[in-house]
């Protein structure tokens, strides 16, 4: 009779906290963000509609250029947000900005060509992959029992 012992996994996965895994994909999803926009500039006539002071169909002042970094520096303080705020704060604040990001993701293909589709559809489909798993992870959040109170009482 041959007794087997159980060897040890050396790639052992320890668990790891919800407030990495959120940071991990805002993190992500920052890099993501930020190079859509970089390729977007090796778009035929974008550096020339920047040159004459025009993203898009508007005009660029400093209320777009605001709005523009608004927009960057929200899912770039989520990074810090899901490693520093209290757990109960932090789902929900996970759930309120992933919620409002995913149709903003989308927009920004609003008006882009068909020629265009697989770079939009590639980058839009990642983000709002990477936003679901923030909204999955925050809405699953583990839950700890509540402590049970302890019977002081002596013996009759």
């Amino acid at each position: 009779m041959t007794i087997r012992t159980k060897t040890p996994n050396p790639l052992d996965n320890p668990p790891i906290p919800m407030q990495a895994k959120l940071a991990a994909a805002w993190t992500s999803f920052m890099f993501l963000y930020l190079y859509v926009d970089y390729f977007h500039l090796y778009k035929p006539g974008v550096i020339d509609g920047l040159r004459a002071g025009v993203v898009f169909e508007f005009d660029i002042s400093p209320t777009l250029l605001t709005m523009m970094l608004t927009s960057v520096a929200i899912p770039a303080l989520m990074v810090m947000l899901s490693m520093t705020l209290p757990a109960r704060v932090n789902r929900a604040t996970n759930l309120i900005v992933a919620s409002l990001y995913i149709p903003y993701s989308v927009i920004n293909a609003v008006g882009e060509s068909w020629d265009w589709a697989p770079f939009y559809g590639l980058s839009i489909g990642t983000e709002v992959l990477l936003l679901t798993f923030i909204l999955r992870s925050a809405w699953t959040w583990p839950r700890t029992p509540a402590p049970q109170p302890v019977d002081v009482s002596v013996g009759r």
